[in-house]
């Protein structure tokens, strides 16, 4: 027997082709645990096997940040990128700089929609007033200890003049604007000079779609 034809056993047996939803998980109980500008709480909770049983009983500690959404503001004719720079203290042990190159993004606050929030910081953090925006794709920061997604959207935008430093001051913000050419700005990211995920997924998608001619 082959290697495919073991999987295919594999899976049929133990029923990995099964798809297992929410309704598939049992909270059991929520302790807070920190109630600030974010949230901790720890979940005790069980959940279906890939065996079809149950699972022992788990506790796990989330960080309940919230939804934020990103904005990669494209420049199609110039065929640049508009990246923010800022410090980032949990970048603090990088061995390049706390100063991360990223893409324009913020939290969504109740009552806001993904799109609406990527317009606002639009302005906010690099002074551009952003009409329409293509959505790009949604993703989990890190599902093993937050709930956190992430909505992304590309916005093609002027960049003949876009410099300065931005960000609201009752935030403590200090966001220096860079119009940086599309392949220097992916040269960056297979150089780690970006190391944040949201830019580098922003980049890549950029990379791999500039030339299907985009709806923006």
């Amino acid at each position: 027997m082959n290697n495919s034809s073991f999987s295919l056993l594999f899976s049929r047996k133990y029923g990995v082709f099964d798809m297992y939803d929410k309704n598939d998980v049992q909270v059991l109980g929520c302790e807070p645990l920190y109630n600030g500008f974010f949230k901790c709480n720890k979940f005790t909770i069980k959940h279906k096997l890939f065996n079809g049983e149950w699972s022992q009983v788990i506790q796990r500690e989330f960080f309940e940040r919230g939804k934020a959404a990103a904005l990669l503001a494209y420049d199609k004719k110039r065929d640049a990128v508009i990246l923010v720079e800022q410090f980032r203290f949990g970048a603090m042990d990088s061995q390049r700089s706390p100063w991360l190159f990223e893409l324009i993004a913020g939290m969504i606050d109740e009552g806001q929609t993904a799109e609406e929030v990527a317009k606002r910081e639009a302005f906010e953090e690099a002074g551009l007033v952003v009409d329409e925006c293509q959505f790009m794709l949604s993703y989990y920061v890190s599902p093993g200890g937050t709930t956190e997604t992430i909505d992304i959207f590309i916005a093609d935008v002027d960049s003949e003049n876009v410099q300065g430093i931005f960000g609201l001051e009752d935030e403590g913000e200090d966001i220096k604007v860079h119009v940086v050419p599309r392949e220097e700005a992916y040269q960056w990211v297979q150089s780690g000079k970006i190391d944040n995920a949201t830019t580098i997924i922003g980049l890549q998608w950029l990379q791999l779609n500039y030339k299907e001619g985009l709806k923006i």
